[in-house]
C-alpha cells in the first residue's frame, strides 16, 4: 500500500510540474510576442479566463508590478513567493503555501525577457483539489491497511487457535498421565500434518513408559515374593534355635543352613545388579575370538559336575564370534547350568556353533524335561519358574540375564522346547557393522 501511495503522489506531482512548466513557457511566449504593458495585461486576463487554476504576476527590474491576476495581491502577496529563480529547462523550484481560506498553492518564481528588459514571473498553481485527493487517498489506504491488519489478525488468531487445539489436548493428556494412568493416548486424527509426528511420538513414549512401569511393578512384586521365602526360612531357623538351649552341633547346623540361604540371596542380588548395569551401561567392548576354544573351556569347567550327574556335554562346529568375551562366557554358563539342572542322568547336552554369513549362532540343546508350550513365551521373564521340576531350584534370573546379554550384543535369543523331550536355546551374535568397528576382513 505504501508503494501505491508513493506512485500516485509522484504521478500527481509530475503532472503539476509539467503543468507549471507549460504555463511558464506559454507566458514567456505571450510576453515575447507583445511587449506592451497593456497588451500583456490583456493577455494575462485572456489566459486567466481560460484556466482558473493558476495566477500569475509580472514584475519589472525595478520591482514594480507590471501585471497580475485579479485579487492576487490580496491572496498571494509578493513576499510569499520563493526568492530562487527556477532555471529554464529544469524542474521548477516550488514551495507550498496555504491561504487563510484553507486553499493550497504551489508557488514558483521564474524570469523572462521583453525587448531587452528583464522581468520576474511569479506563478501560483491552485493545488487544493490535489492535496484533498492525496489526503483522501491516504485515508482510504490507511483504512484499508487497518482493515487488512484486523482481518489478518483475526484469521491468524483463528488459525492459531485451531492449530494449537491439538497441543492443548496434548497438554491435558500430559496432565492426566500418572503412575495409575499410563494408558492415556492422544488421538492422531484431526492433527495437522506437521504435528502428527509429535502425537505419534508422544503415544509411543507413553507406550514405552507403560511397558517399563509394568515391568518395574512386576519386578518389584516378584522380588518381594522371592525375598520373602529365604527371609522366612532364616527367621524361622533363628527363632527355632532360640526357643531352648541347644548343643553347639545344633547351632552349627542352623548357621550352616542360614549360610546357604545367605549365599542364595547374595547370588540373587549379584544377578539383579548385573541386569541393572546391563540395561543402562554401554561400555561393553566386543571383539572377534575363536568361539570353539571358548566353548571347550566352559565344557571343561563343567566336566566334573556333568560326570557326577551322569550327563554328557558335547561340542560341535567352530568359527569366530563377535562378542564381549566375559558376557559370552556368562550367557553360556547360565544356559549350561540350566540344562544340567533339568537333564536327568543318562541325558546329554550339546553346544553347537554355526558360523553363518553375517552372524554366529550358538545353540545349547538338552534332553531334559522340557517346557510346556504355555510357559515357553515367559521363560525369559525375571523370576519365572513355571513347571514343577523347575520351581525347586534357582532364582529364575538366569535366562533373563541371557536375554539382556543378547540385547547388549544387538542379537536375539530363541527357545524351542517339547515337554519331556528337551529344550534348545539359540543365541544369535551378529557380526560387526560398518560403523567404524573392526570387521572380520580387517583382521
Amino acid at each position: 500500500m505504501g508503494a501505491a501511495y508513493w506512485t500516485v503522489v509522484q504521478h500527481v506531482v509530475h503532472d503539476n510540474d509539467r503543468y507549471i512548466t507549460e504555463k511558464l513557457a506559454a507566458i514567456r511566449a505571450s510576453i515575447a510576442a507583445d511587449a506592451g504593458p497593456e497588451s500583456l495585461s490583456r493577455e494575462l486576463k485572456i489566459i486567466r479566463a481560460a484556466d482558473k487554476t493558476y495566477a500569475v504576476r509580472v514584475i519589472d527590474s525595478a520591482g514594480r508590478v507590471v501585471a497580475e491576476s485579479p485579487r492576487m495581491n490580496v491572496t498571494l502577496p509578493i513576499e510569499v513567493f520563493p526568492k530562487n529563480i527556477s532555471a529554464r529547462g529544469l524542474r521548477p523550484v516550488t514551495i507550498t503555501y496555504q491561504t487563510r481560506n484553507n486553499k493550497t498553492f504551489a508557488l514558483v518564481t521564474a524570469d523572462a525577457e521583453v525587448g531587452g528588459q528583464h522581468l520576474t514571473l511569479q506563478l501560483a498553481q491552485d493545488r487544493t483539489h490535489d492535496e484533498r485527493f492525496i489526503a483522501h487517498y491516504a485515508a482510504l489506504l490507511t483504512g484499508m491497511l487497518g482493515c487488512a491488519v484486523l482481518t489478518c489478525a483475526g484469521i491468524a488468531a483463528l488459525v492459531t487457535r485451531r492449530s494449537l487445539r491439538p497441543l492443548k489436548r496434548l497438554a491435558e493428556a500430559v496432565e492426566r498421565v500418572g503412575a495409575t494412568h499410563f494408558d492415556e493416548r492422544v488421538p492422531i486424527n484431526g492433527w495437522p500434518d506437521e504435528l502428527q509426528p509429535l502425537a505419534t511420538g508422544f503415544n509411543k513414549m507413553l507406550g514405552r513408559l507403560e511397558e517399563s512401569f509394568t515391568r518395574l511393578s512386576q519386578f518389584s512384586a516378584d522380588l518381594a515374593h522371592e525375598l520373602r521365602t529365604p527371609i522366612a526360612i532364616l527367621r524361622g531357623e533363628a527363632e527355632s534355635a532360640l526357643t531352648k538351649p541347644r548343643s553347639s552341633e545344633q547351632y552349627r547346623e542352623v548357621i550352616e543352613s542360614s549360610l546357604e540361604e545367605f549365599q542364595g540371596l547374595s547370588a540373587m542380588i549379584d544377578n539383579l545388579l548385573f541386569l541393572a548395569r546391563a540395561e543402562t551401561s554401554g561400555s561393553f567392548n566386543r571383539s572377534y575370538f575363536d568361539g570353539r576354544v571358548a566353548i571347550e573351556e566352559i565344557r571343561e569347567f563343567y566336566e566334573a559336575v556333568s560326570q557326577d550327574q551322569g550327563v554328557e556335554i558335547q561340542c560341535r562346529g567352530g568359527g569366530e564370534i563377535y562378542a564381549e568375551p566375559v558376557l559370552f562366557r556368562r550367557a553360556l554358563i547360565n544356559l549350561i547350568t540350566n540344562a544340567l539342572r533339568f537333564t536327568p542322568a543318562g541325558g546329554s547336552i550339546t553346544v553347537a556353533l554355526d558360523r553363518q554369513k553375517d552372524a554366529s549362532k550358538v545353540s545349547v540343546a538338552d534332553t531334559g524335561c522340557g517346557i510346556s508350550s504355555q510357559h515357553v513365551p515367559n521363560v525369559f521373564n525375571r523370576f519365572f519358574r513355571g513347571d514343577a521340576p523347575r520351581n525347586s531350584q534357582g532364582t529364575g534370573l538366569g535366562l533373563a540375564i541371557v536375554k539382556s546379554i543378547m540385547q547388549i550384543h544387538e542379537g536375539d535369543v530363541a527357545v524351542q522346547s517339547e515337554l519331556n523331550e528337551g529344550t534348545v536355546i539359540t543365541l544369535n551374535f551378529p557380526d560387526a557393522k560398518s560403523n567404524g568397528a573392526p570387521t572380520r576382513e580387517d583382521r
